[in-house]
């Protein structure tokens, strides 16, 4: 499931190139030609704006580069007759839930012995480059992510008598405090629980206590919930929402409805990445300092998303040293940080969030050097968010299962069944999920 309103439901643009992958290397005068994708359409302005000027400016650094951009990503339903036509750029944009079937099916570029020579490489978070890590070989890089977190209302818990600077840091002192919400007239706390987007929480929930939805088990995946950390987060869900009625009566929400609830003042807590709130702020006029970010309770374990770069398999070595050159030079370049973030002040933009263009993926001085500069140019308070960024720091982030969206949507009945009857039989609808599960898992090749 993808991070936000924007990127959960991120529809995949048109790609318009011919011959993308193949062709001459070199261009008359000896240009290293390479097709890129992920330039966002002309709807988003700024964005479209800063992609293109930063094409331009790096094509004067580099006199011998000529980067030839594409609207869009990657689409897995396209993916492989554009590659078997000659038409995939040679720089592709991923999600991470992409590059493992990549990989397998060889349709990336083999990168290990290029990267040793891409500056910072060794400063990237290593949970971000296992995901483009396979048997010790390295096939892409990381450019952003994200891990899930507590999304609250910091106006809501000064108003509950809760201490705003101080979030929730276990799922007993979120359910304290979603009661406190309560009585001060709010919803305490919500979750999702249609669209496949019960399944995508309670995935992340099942991590924070440690455990996990699927596992390995020699060559294939096996479902891995039906056991005492899924029973507990039943447990908890129940407690809240019928012990407690802290969860309201409203149920089978989505990511829209929450976000509405929270932008309305009508909640108090729920579970999300940074961009929920830029959306919230965004929709709804508020204020950032209305609104803080904690670390995942418990801290056993998260959901972890986000975004990279690979190379068409295609590509010449001069190719690939051209793409890793620009890959590093626009997304993973700590010497472009400040003017970024003087750019994006400039231009009315938010600053502060963990999230690009201070996208949270460095270790070491780079890190350091990133939160220097978030704070030197923040146009939001970024003690609110202090507690997400310190948390993801300890909390091991995994990615989602395999075949995720059908995983997703046999565990929102389960969500579902949970919040809606009282009386529900968590180790049945556990037992039968499980069934389902293995049934969906068996299909990975």
């Amino acid at each position: 499931m993808k991070k936000s309103a924007a990127v959960l439901i991120g529809g995949v643009l048109a790609l318009s190139s011919v011959g993308c992958g193949n062709g001459s290397t070199t261009e008359p005068g000896g240009k290293v030609q390479i097709n890129i994708n992920g330039q966002p359409p002309q709807t988003q302005a700024f964005d479209r704006k800063v992609f293109d000027e930063d094409v331009a400016e790096f094509e004067t650094a580099n006199p011998d580069i000529d980067l030839v951009p594409h609207e869009g990503f990657m689409d897995p339903k396209t993916f492989s007759a554009k590659l078997a036509g000659g038409q995939l750029e040679d720089v592709f944009y991923v999600y991470f839930t992409d590059p493992a079937a990549l990989i397998a099916r060889k349709q990336a570029a083999d990168l290990t012995d290029y990267v040793k020579d891409v500056p910072h490489y060794g400063d990237l978070k290593q949970e971000l480059k296992d995901v483009f890590t396979v048997d010790g070989k390295v096939y892409g890089l990381p450019t952003a992510n994200y891990t899930m977190g507590l999304l609250y209302s910091r106006a809501n818990f000064t108003k509950a008598g809760l201490d705003p600077d101080n979030p929730p840091k276990t799922w007993d002192e979120v359910r304290t405090a979603a009661k406190k919400l309560k009585d001060a007239g709010v919803t305490g706390f919500a979750e999702y629980s249609k669209s496949n987007q019960g399944g995508w929480h309670f995935t992340t929930w099942i991590k924070s206590v440690g455990g996990d939805v699927a596992k390995k088990d020699g060559d294939k995946y096996v479902a891995d919930f039906n056991n005492d950390k899924g029973k507990e987060v039943l447990r908890r869900l129940k407690e809240m929402r019928w012990d407690d009625n802290s969860m309201g009566e409203k149920q089978l929400l989505e990511i829209g409805d929450v976000q509405n609830m929270m932008g309305a003042g009508q909640l108090g807590m729920y579970l999300a990445a940074p961009d929920n709130v830029a959306a919230i702020v965004n929709q709804f006029k508020g204020k950032y300092d209305d609104y803080g970010l904690a670390a995942i309770p418990e801290q056993k374990g998260t959901l972890l998303g986000g975004e990279g770069y690979m190379i068409n398999p295609k590509a010449t070595p001069e190719k690939i040293k051209a793409g890793l050159k620009w890959i590093q030079w626009k997304y993973l370049n700590p010497d472009r940080l400040e003017g970024n973030l003087q750019k994006y002040k400039d231009r009315g933009q938010p600053v502060g969030l963990p999230i690009p263009p201070i996208a949270d993926i460095w270790t070491g001085e780079p890190r350091k050097k990133q939160e220097d500069l978030k704070a030197k140019y923040a146009t939001m308070p970024v003690k609110n968010f202090q507690a997400y960024v310190d948390g993801s720091e300890k909390t091991k982030g995994s990615l989602e299962p395999p075949q995720a969206q059908q995983v997703y949507a046999i565990l929102d009945s389960v969500v579902q069944a949970t919040l809606t009857n009282k009386d529900a039989d968590h180790a049945a609808l556990l037992k039968d999920a499980e069934t389902k599960v293995n049934a969906v898992l068996a299909q990975v090749k």
